[in-house]
């Protein structure tokens, strides 16, 4: 087994993650609704996050493959939490695609890219995703 990441507790609900491949670092502060401060990403934030640059990544790579340009696509995203248990209830990704005359099928395919992505399909069935594109 690889280890990828380290994540360390900084204090004050704060964590600094670091992949350990590129040396990159990320900071997490808990929200403020949530005891936090509120100055950075929260772990819940990541997880929306994550959901739409994987959802990207693999519609850039299915693109690839079709010879497909979906560079300046532009994701808006809403995370909404619930309490009792306090968890994220619904991610709302709304994508914005660059005007480049896709076809019915092209848009099949990128959207189906993005329904199956690792993390979309990681993520716990009661943790509703709703996905709309404009085209």
């Amino acid at each position: 087994m690889n280890l990828t990441i380290t994540t360390k507790y900084m204090g004050l609900l704060r964590t600094e993650a670091t992949h350990l491949a590129s040396g990159n670092t990320l900071i997490t502060d808990a929200p403020t609704d949530n005891n936090g401060r509120g100055q950075a990403f929260s772990p819940t934030d990541l997880v929306a996050a994550a959901l739409g640059s994987c959802m990207l990544t693999i519609m850039g790579i299915t693109a690839n493959r079709h010879k497909l340009n979906v560079e300046g696509t532009q994701i808006e995203i809403v995370k909404i939490m619930i309490a009792n248990p306090r968890q994220i209830a619904e991610i709302i990704l709304t994508f914005t695609m660059p005007n480049n005359d896709f076809t019915e099928m092209d848009r099949t395919s990128l959207e189906n890219a993005a329904r199956t992505c690792p993390v979309a399909l990681s993520l716990n069935p009661d943790l509703k995703q709703t996905v709309i594109f404009n085209w």
